[in-house]
């Protein structure tokens, strides 16, 4: 083929699947959509979890209700959030062990959705469970303060780690 023959259309689509492969790769940074979260460690800590009652089989259906199944496939790591503080909490009553915190905003838009997903591990080091909390429209300067309800006991609670996601606008 000379340079004045036109494309065949092998080629016309061979080129058009390298651009979109291109364009893709460019949107899955750390901080693009798909980027994969950095997660930040968080230690349980000494709460003498010997103190601490199980849930009730009613308390659990009621925890197990209140905590959020399905985490957001549009959330991504955005330069704009950031965690403030957290910390492993042990709440009387439904809510057992928690993860608490702030999420704070610093960026210049509103975010749609922020999400706070955490995975929680045994004193072997085993993933023991994975959890979240989210919300919707945090304006710019913002903070939220979440709580994301874990369903294992605080005794089988070692450590755990955490990391914030979001949908911009």
């Amino acid at each position: 083929m000379s340079r004045s023959d036109p494309p065949s259309r092998r080629g016309l689509l061979a080129s058009i699947g390298a651009g979109i492969s291109t364009a893709v790769a460019g949107c899955t940074g750390s901080g693009g959509i798909g980027g994969k979260p950095t997660y930040e460690d968080g230690t349980v800590g000494d709460l003498n979890a010997s103190n601490y009652s199980n849930r009730t089989a009613s308390q659990m259906s009621t925890a197990a209700a209140l905590a959020q199944g399905q985490p957001s496939t549009t959330a991504t790591p955005l330069d704009s959030l950031s965690l403030t503080s957290h910390e492993f909490v042990v709440e009387d009553g439904y809510l057992g062990s928690t993860i608490q915190g702030t999420v704070e905003n610093d960026g210049s838009n509103r975010v749609q959705i922020v999400e706070v997903r955490t995975r929680v591990y045994d004193d072997a080091g085993n993933q023991i469970g994975r959890y979240f909390s989210s919300t919707g429209d945090v304006d710019a300067g913002s903070t939220w303060e979440f709580q994301v309800i874990v369903l294992e006991s605080p005794s089988a609670v070692a450590d755990y780690d955490i990391a914030v996601l979001g949908t911009p606008t």
